[in-house]
C-alpha cells in the first residue's frame, strides 16, 4: 500500500467494528481484550460529561490556578446542557451562581493576575457583570437563540480574563527537541480552502512541538495549494502531503526529512510525554489535557509503526460526539492533537478527499513562536 495513503495508523480500517465492540462490552465482562488492545472495557467508554465543545477544552488547558473563575466558566457553560431541554428554572441557577462569583469573588477572579493587567481584568469582570445581568432578562423572556448567543460572547470574556491570569510558559521542553519549532502559547491560523474558510487554535500549552511545527510550517507557505489527500468519510480529512516522493517537510537548511516526536501532555503531568503513545506506556486510562472529544481535533498524522514519523501531514478528526465515545475514546494518546477547529465545521463537514488549501495563514500568536537557533 502507498506509504503516503496509509500515513495515518491502520486502525480507523476496523475503528465501526470496535464501537459495536465497546457497546456490547458495556453490558458484558469488564477487562477483556479488545482486538489485541488490553485496557479495562471501561477506559473505551465515555467517563461522566465529558467536554465536547473545543473553545471549552481550550479554556479548561490553559495553565491557570483560579478556582473562582473555573467556577464561573463552568456555571456558564452549563447553560447550553440546559438549554437543549429547555430547563429554564437550572438556567437561571447558573446565572445566580455566575452573578455570585462576579460580586462576592471578584478579589479572587483578581488575586492570580498580573498587576499591569489588572485594569483590563477588572473593565472585562464588569463587562461579564452587566452582560450576566442582560442575559437574565434574556432568559426570563425565554429566548433560546439570544440565550446562546449572549452565552457565547460572556464566554469569550471568561476566555479573556483566564488568559490574562497565564504567567509565563509552564515547562521547559526537552533539550533535545531543541533543533525543532516550539510554539510557546496559542497561535490561531485560518485557513482558506476551495469549498470554504476553516479558524484553527493551535495549543502551544499543551504541544509546543507539534504546534510549533505546524505554525512554523504555514509560516513558511508550506500548505498553500495542497490537496486533501485522504478522506475517511465520517472519520478523519488529512493534508499536507507535498509534491514528490517525500512524505514530509524537508528541511532546506538541513536537507533531511523533519520528524516529529509523539507529543501528549496527560492532565496533571508538568510536562508532556514524548516518544511514545500512551498505550505503550501502559497509561491506558490517562486523561489528555486535549483530547479527541471534540469534532475537529486536529492532530499529526504519522506512519502506522513509527509514533515519531510524523512531519508534515495532519488530520482533522470527523466523528460526531454523538456516536464518538467521548472521554476515554480509541484515539486518545495514539497521536499527538495540537489543536482544534474554532469556526467552520459546515466547511469541514463538505471537504472531502482532492479538495484543496488555497492558503492558510497565522493570524494571531506569531510572537509565540520561537524558530530553533
Amino acid at each position: 500500500m502507498n506509504t503516503k495513503k496509509n500515513i495515518l495508523f491502520k486502525w480507523f480500517q476496523s475503528w465501526s467494528t470496535k464501537l459495536v465492540l465497546s457497546s456490547v462490552l458495556t453490558f458484558t465482562v469488564f477487562g477483556a481484550s479488545l482486538m489485541g488492545w488490553q485496557p479495562e472495557a471501561s477506559a473505551i467508554l465515555a467517563q461522566g460529561d465529558a467536554v465536547t465543545d473545543p473553545q471549552a477544552i481550550l479554556r479548561y488547558s490553559l495553565p491557570i490556578e483560579n478556582d473562582s473563575v473555573r467556577k464561573l466558566q463552568k456555571s456558564l457553560e452549563d447553560i447550553s446542557n440546559q438549554l437543549r431541554a429547555k430547563r429554564w428554572s437550572n438556567i437561571s441557577r447558573d446565572l445566580k451562581d455566575a452573578s455570585r462569583v462576579l460580586s462576592a469573588r471578584r478579589d479572587k477572579l483578581l488575586a492570580t493576575i498580573p498587576e499591569e493587567r489588572q485594569p483590563q481584568a477588572k473593565s472585562v469582570i464588569e463587562q461579564l457583570a452587566s452582560g450576566t445581568e442582560e442575559l437574565k432578562e434574556i432568559v426570563a423572556a425565554k429566548d433560546r437563540e439570544g440565550t446562546y448567543l449572549k452565552r457565547r460572547e460572556l464566554l469569550d470574556l471568561v476566555t479573556d480574563l483566564e488568559q490574562s491570569m497565564v504567567v509565563g510558559y509552564p515547562f521547559e521542553v526537552p533539550e533535545e527537541y531543541a533543533n525543532l519549532p516550539q510554539l510557546l502559547g496559542r497561535a490561531t491560523v485560518e485557513m482558506e480552502t476551495n469549498k470554504g474558510n476553516l479558524k484553527v487554535v493551535v495549543d502551544g500549552y499543551s504541544a509546543p512541538v507539534n504546534g510549533g511545527n505546524f505554525i512554523d510550517l504555514v509560516e513558511r507557505g508550506f500548505y498553500d495549494g495542497l490537496d486533501f489527500n485522504r478522506a475517511e468519510d465520517f472519520y478523519i480529512l488529512q493534508a499536507g502531503d507535498p509534491p514528490g516522493d517525500a512524505d514530509g517537510f524537508i528541511d532546506p537548511k538541513t536537507n533531511e526529512y523533519r520528524a516529529i516526536p509523539m507529543e501528549v501532555l496527560v492532565k496533571g503531568d508538568e510536562l508532556p510525554v514524548y516518544g511514545d503513545t500512551l498505550e505503550e506506556l501502559g497509561r491506558y486510562l490517562d486523561q489528555p489535557a486535549i483530547p479527541f472529544n471534540a469534532y475537529g481535533a486536529i492532530a499529526l498524522a504519522r506512519p502506522a509503526n513509527d509514533p515519531n514519523g510524523g512531519s508534515s501531514q495532519f488530520f482533522f478528526f470527523k466523528f460526531d460526539t454523538e456516536i464518538t465515545p467521548p472521554g476515554y475514546n480509541l484515539m486518545d494518546g495514539r497521536y499527538s492533537v495540537f489543536g482544534y477547529l474554532v469556526e467552520g465545521k459546515e466547511v469541514l463537514e463538505e471537504l472531502t478527499e482532492g479538495d484543496k488549501i488555497i492558503s492558510a495563514k497565522v493570524i494571531d500568536g506569531i510572537d509565540n513562536l520561537k524558530e530553533p537557533v
